[in-house]
């Protein structure tokens, strides 16, 4: 197969499994650490409305979401890609990073955590997925 179609392939499944990784850690979070009393987290809306009642506690999936997603979809682009392999896994890092910011423009999150989600859920979690991929090899 062509390297540049290999390479833009393992992207799009970088993307895409690591999108679906957080997605699949957000829907059950609530079932594990159930949201405060009266809060909506069915839609965008509630959530923003119902924000100022989470705790800590409630921080914690979301977080692992971020980075497990992240993690996932960094680990499977790197494992694709034909070289460069640190790169691409940065790449994934990158437009995680860039939906992160967008989130918590649109939800406005504690200041804590957001330092923590923007600092450690993206960046370094694809960096390690990359160094794993390529010790690997």
């Amino acid at each position: 197969m062509n390297p540049y179609v290999k390479n833009t392939l393992s992207v799009i499944a970088g993307l895409l499994i690591g999108s679906i990784v957080n997605m699949g850690i957000i829907t059950i979070s609530g079932n594990i650490i159930p949201p405060p009393e009266g809060a909506d987290v069915t839609t965008m809306e509630g959530l923003k409305a119902s924000i100022h009642l989470f705790q800590p506690k409630h921080f914690i999936f979301p977080f692992l979401a971020h980075a497990l997603g992240t993690f996932v979809g960094a680990l499977v682009a790197a494992f694709i890609a034909t070289n460069h392999k640190l790169k691409f896994a940065l790449v994934i890092g990158a437009f995680f990073l860039a939906g992160g910011i967008a989130n918590i423009l649109m939800l406005s999150s504690p200041a804590w955590f957001t330092i923590v989600d923007l600092i450690g859920a993206y960046i370094p979690t694809s960096y390690l997925a990359g160094i794993l991929v390529i010790k690997k090899r």
